[in-house]
């Protein structure tokens, strides 16, 4: 058997065990996972289809690459993960500015998000980089991909401040 013809085997027996795992025939699920946790779009485009497959680490992996790339660019910077996130959301001198900046709240607000998106490449994604063949259970891989999502869209939100 090829390569690719057990690849493909491999993930209709995913699919196939997850079908018989989901609720009782007539109490089918109407919606994709994605769409009952609203996972952000582009999130859903380089993730989705590793979840699908039962990849959920992977899915997971790929997401808070995405989040890390897309701070990259907005602060215009070289440097990623960890260092990237501290120096892009800095509440003195932030690179991203998701808040005004003028209260204490809004400079503790920055500060706030400064911590979950370090927090989140370092406690998310570099262990899913660094260790191999790290499982993870679909509504884990929900979790991240939500909580990546809620960190993209607050991005998104900033524009403009």
């Amino acid at each position: 058997m090829t390569d690719e013809a057990l690849s493909r085997f491999a993930a209709i027996a995913r699919r196939a065990y997850r079908f018989n795992e989901g609720p009782p025939a007539g109490e089918g699920r109407s919606v994709h996972p994605f769409d009952e946790r609203n996972v952000h779009p582009d999130i859903a485009k380089v993730s989705q289809q590793l979840f699908d497959d039962g990849h959920y680490a992977q899915a997971t992996f790929e997401a808070y690459k995405f989040i890390d790339k897309k701070v990259q660019i907005l602060s215009k910077s070289s440097e990623s993960g960890v260092k990237l996130m501290m120096k892009a959301f800095s509440e003195k001198n932030p690179q991203v500015q998701l808040t005004a900046l003028k209260t204490q709240s809004e400079k503790d607000e920055q500060e706030g998000y400064k911590f979950m998106f370090s927090g989140s490449i370092m406690a998310i994604r570099n262990p899913r980089g660094h260790e191999p063949g790290m499982k993870e259970t679909p509504t884990e891989c929900l979790d991240h991909l939500s909580l990546a999502s809620m960190l993209l869209r607050r991005i998104e939100q900033s524009k403009g401040v």
